[in-house]
């Protein structure tokens, strides 16, 4: 299994204006909770806490969780570039992880599925959720993406 090896580090923001400790969490909508839950834990394999009638976190691997938010409104339209990133620890739990969403679309009500590609050094596919939430489930033959997207600093100039 592959790990991260520190998942907090202390942020360099002795020049910014806000000097925060640490990014907490974000926010998505979902249209039933209990839906939401059960695909979130059992298909994703995130842990999930209810901590109020409408709403609740979903994390895994770091001090950040997705505050799952329940709306009655029309939800906002997400596209493939809006999605959350799931790093897998082979090339074949990516295979699987997609062969499962497709017999389990069903099940979860997965509303959409790309195949499998190499794009960017990333193995992966995306899959659209019950609330029209992109993920997309990756490998990454160096390890962690996160991890080298900071250690290989700019590439470009602005």
């Amino acid at each position: 299994m592959i790990e991260i090896a520190d998942p907090i580090f202390k942020p360099d923001n002795q020049n910014s204006v806000v000097k925060p400790l640490l990014m907490t969490h974000g926010t998505m909508e979902c249209r039933n909770l209990t839906e939401s839950r059960k695909f979130l834990e059992e298909f994703l394999g995130m842990e999930c806490v209810r901590h109020n009638p409408d709403g609740m976190h979903a994390r895994c691997g770091m001090k950040f969780s997705i505050v799952c938010l329940q709306t009655e409104k029309p939800m906002n339209k997400l596209t493939i570039l809006n999605h959350w990133g799931l790093d897998v620890a082979t090339k074949e739990e990516v295979d699987a992880a997609h062969r499962a969403a497709i017999e389990m679309q069903d099940k979860y009500k997965i509303k959409s599925i790309t195949d499998p590609i190499m794009r960017h050094g990333i193995y992966s596919f995306y899959l659209e959720d019950l609330d029209g939430n992109f993920w997309e489930i990756e490998y990454y033959d160096g390890g962690s993406v996160h991890e080298d997207a900071f250690d290989f600093g700019d590439r470009f100039e602005e």
